[in-house]
């Protein structure tokens, strides 16, 4: 390891001397000096490492030949990230990408318990290094911080009322247009840590969107749980949550405890909240309603494992 220490400091060296004109004045670092100057040795040590192992010419160590360096870059200057830090966040997210395959594969090896599966693949460093470099970038632009459930127009619909999401963010629209890479179990991984990052940032009022309910999606499983943690140490920190249903022609809207469609429905618990949902799916879902479909169904599906019959 202090050879591939060593290895590192001397190629960030040599580009760095590389960067310098002949008048001896310093340019803006890019590349692996780059790399150091915003992520640190650790990470310096790791692409080096990365590239000395590389047999397969991934990405990793060749990343501006990834199809979506140029949009990257594109994107990252529209959000107003700098190019120094945006350069050295596409290497941490192409190293994440390229280590993820062998933590997915250590978690099958180690258990078969699937949330215990989940938190090893969650430990990749490189994706945990991209969220702390650009945790800067998380903070959001409205008064209060959006979560959500039931398809990416939840999303869209919290960020209407004046909410932000994730996606909304300077670095999660980003995120959002990018694919990375075609397999999801090598880039999912990377959306759990930056979930988790992206709420570190609450400080006050979280409102919660739910459209669907199911106890596996990242928010139930992961957010919220982590959002309880964070309330801890900041009591301004509360859950508001907001049942939502869309009708057949497009419209969303929140569902009162008299089961009104209305503009605007504050539950304190997700209790109430889920109950309010799966009362108004049962009662006055639209059948043949395409847009509310996966709603209805998932609801069904957890109320029939549940032992109701034929899920009602």
């Amino acid at each position: 390891m202090r050879e591939i220490q060593k290895a590192a400091e001397r190629q960030s060296a040599a580009r760095q001397s590389a960067a310098r004109p002949a008048t001896g004045r310093a340019t803006r670092p890019t590349g692996l000096a780059a790399l150091q100057s915003r992520a640190g040795n650790a990470a310096v040590t790791h692409w080096v490492q990365r590239q000395q192992d590389d047999k397969s010419g991934h990405y990793a160590t060749k990343p501006t030949e990834h199809p979506e360096w140029e949009p990257y870059q594109k994107l990252t200057q529209a959000a107003g990230i700098p190019q120094a830090e945006a350069d050295a966040a596409w290497q941490l997210l192409l190293g994440g990408v390229d280590s993820q395959g062998a933590l997915n594969d250590e978690a099958t090896a180690k258990t078969s318990d699937r949330q215990e599966q989940r938190e090893i693949r969650a430990t990749n460093s490189w994706y945990q290094e991209f969220a702390r470099l650009m945790a800067q970038y998380l903070q959001i632009d409205t008064p209060t911080m959006a979560l959500w459930a039931g398809g990416y127009e939840t999303s869209e619909y919290a960020y209407s009322k004046g909410h932000t999401p994730l996606a909304r963010t300077r670095i999660g629209s980003v995120l959002n247009v990018l694919e990375l890479h075609p397999n999801w179990k090598l880039t999912g991984p990377m959306w759990s840590v930056v979930s988790k990052a992206f709420v570190d940032q609450a400080t006050g009022p979280v409102h919660i969107f739910l459209r669907a309910y199911t106890p596996d999606s990242i928010l139930i499983r992961l957010e919220v749980p982590h959002l309880r943690l964070v309330q801890r140490l900041k009591p301004d920190v509360k859950l508001v949550w907001h049942p939502l249903y869309t009708s057949s022609d497009g419209q969303t809207r929140e569902i009162s405890r008299d089961f009104r469609l209305v503009d605007n429905a504050e539950y304190d618990g997700r209790d109430t909240c889920v109950g309010v949902l799966f009362q108004y799916l049962r009662m006055f879902h639209e059948e043949g309603n395409t847009q509310a479909d996966p709603a209805r169904e998932s609801m069904e599906q957890l109320m029939a494992a549940n032992g109701h019959k034929d899920g009602v």
